[in-house]
């Protein structure tokens, strides 16, 4: 059982940035892909970006050369430095975390954290 807890959400202002974090419970953290996602009001879940046990990662086209994932896994904390910060980034961001590569799905999911991006 892994357990995931968001921190760093709030409002700033356009390019701005933010720095989101996920901790982990569980001993095996280094082993799991960490997820990113997002999601508005009434708007499927969006993938944002994910990185993989073994270094792996892919960013959502939307997010590409804004946004940087990084992990500890010492600290079993994920993290999304969000930078240059849009509105339409406004979201609720959840962490996610699955023992597959590549995962299509994900096994285990955080409460989320709201981003407000301000005009």
């Amino acid at each position: 059982q892994v357990q995931l807890i968001e921190s760093g959400g709030g409002l700033v202002q356009a390019g701005g940035s933010l720095r989101l974090s996920c901790a982990a419970s569980g001993r095996t953290f280094s082993t799991y892909t960490m997820g990113w996602f997002r999601q508005t009001p009434g708007a499927e879940r969006e993938f944002v970006g994910f990185i993989a046990w073994n270094g792996d990662y892919r960013y959502a086209d939307s997010v590409k050369g804004r946004f940087t994932l990084s992990r500890d896994n010492a600290k079993k904390t994920v993290y999304l430095q969000m930078n240059s910060l849009k509105v339409e980034d406004t979201a609720v961001y959840f962490c996610a975390a699955d023992r597959a590569r590549w995962p299509t799905t994900y096994e285990y999911w955080g409460q989320g954290t709201q981003v407000t991006v301000s005009s």
